[in-house]
């Protein structure tokens, strides 16, 4: 298996090699990764401080860890954070944030680079945040003794830990020290398989979406737009949800604002998003141009999270595609939220707010629009379901806290 995972590990880099010359998103891959560890290299050679490090595949884990890292943070001043990241999204998103002394890729991962950036890094404390699992880092932060901590990890029977043949995977969940889990099911798979340093904090993003809604960044061009109006907002758009919700958008693009976050903001995405409304729209970049328009394009990164704050119900999108998106977001401002029905197994918190009252999946335009139709024109239904959604996430938060305890005692 590790001849097969080494092979893996060697055609993916060969193949984002091969590709870069002629693929913009490769070339980005491959460049910038080796020239962030380059400058990483160059920043520690006169750190003094010790050091801890957090891994995150991409926005969304940093996100999820950003409590965790805060509170750590706060808990040893004497130390420097470290953050690193797989994904370009997370790195080229976040490679500024305050949080992180230092912010670098993750070499790919073979024997050779992972023995070459642990002792570059020296690391006090090691954090990888949900789902990254590389053999060779792995191994050779267990070998040599550096405490290994995973968080907010989530756990299916259908991944390859539980398979027959995932035993080189199985492999790396015992070099962590512990993994705090979200939940009582993934608790159970990890002890079925004798992983038993293990257990149940429940999820970070429930403390990150309650830090958000504690302060929200004000939006001034949102307000103008909206003009005192409820707004229905969609986040994470693909073409896929388009399809479902055009025709509530159009019918009722008169009587509410709507606030579209694609989920790509290249010029041919969102033109395909706008092509499903009947409506003029206006895109955020172009607000300078605003002539009282009922749909607004956020053709932008990084607002959609602050943006919930003006809603009064929401569809999240991307259950029809590559997975649901991130719903706890809406979700800690009271908004109901409407997504696709596929592939929710992954995404707990969906099924939990379905059984309580405040989220609701459908398959098709037609369930689509009996459902925000009774969010738009019936107001007893869709504060209750606000309200159930308010009291989910404060049941839910303080998992960053039970994982800081963790912390501190190793």
């Amino acid at each position: 298996m590790i001849l097969l995972y080494n092979l893996s590990i060697f055609l993916y880099r060969l193949l984002a090699i091969v590709a870069s010359p002629f693929n913009a998103k490769a070339k980005k891959a491959v460049e910038d990764r080796k020239a962030s560890i380059q400058a990483l290299q160059t920043k520690l050679e006169n750190n003094q401080s010790p050091i801890i490090w957090f891994h995150a595949a991409s926005l969304g884990e940093f996100e999820q860890g950003l409590p965790v890292m805060e509170q750590v943070k706060a808990a040893f001043p004497e130390h420097k954070l470290l953050v690193t990241f797989f994904s370009p999204s997370g790195f080229d998103h976040r490679k500024n944030h305050p949080v992180a002394d230092f912010t670098s890729y993750l070499p790919w991962d073979t024997s050779r680079n992972a023995r070459a950036f642990v002792k570059m890094v020296n690391p006090k404390k090691v954090v990888f945040i949900k789902y990254e699992y590389w053999y060779h880092h792995l191994k050779t932060i267990n070998n040599l003794g550096i405490p290994l901590v995973s968080i907010s990890a989530l756990f299916t029977e259908k991944h390859i830990f539980f398979k027959p043949y995932g035993g080189l995977y199985r492999q790396m969940l015992r070099f962590f020290e512990h993994t705090f889990v979200q939940n009582e099911s993934s608790e159970a798979l990890l002890q079925g398989i004798g992983i038993k340093n293990v257990s149940v904090s429940g999820d970070t993003r429930f403390d990150r979406v309650q830090q958000t809604i504690a302060n929200p960044a004000k939006q001034s061009q949102v307000e103008t737009f909206l003009a005192g109006k409820p707004a229905f907002i969609v986040g994470s758009a693909w073409p896929e949800d388009m399809e479902v919700l055009a025709a509530f958008i159009n019918e009722h693009s008169k009587d509410i604002k709507v606030i579209i976050a694609p989920h790509l903001v290249d010029d041919a995405h969102v033109a395909k998003i706008e092509s499903y409304l009947k409506d003029q729209a206006i895109r955020y970049t172009e607000f300078d141009k605003f002539t009282n328009e009922h749909i607004l394009i956020l053709n932008t990164i990084g607002m959609l999270s602050n943006t919930y704050q003006y809603g009064s119900f929401a569809y999240i999108g991307g259950a029809f595609g590559d997975g649901l998106h991130n719903i706890l977001e809406a979700v800690a401002f009271g908004l109901p939220v409407v997504y696709g029905n596929k592939g929710l197994e992954k995404f707990p918190e969906s099924i939990e707010l379905q059984e309580k009252g405040g989220g609701f999946s459908i398959e098709t335009a037609q369930q689509a629009q009996a459902i925000l139709n009774r969010l738009l024109n019936e107001k007893e239904f869709r504060n209750t379901a606000s309200a159930t959604c308010k009291q989910y996430v404060n049941e839910k938060a303080g998992a960053a806290n039970i994982i800081m305890d963790y912390l501190r005692a190793i």
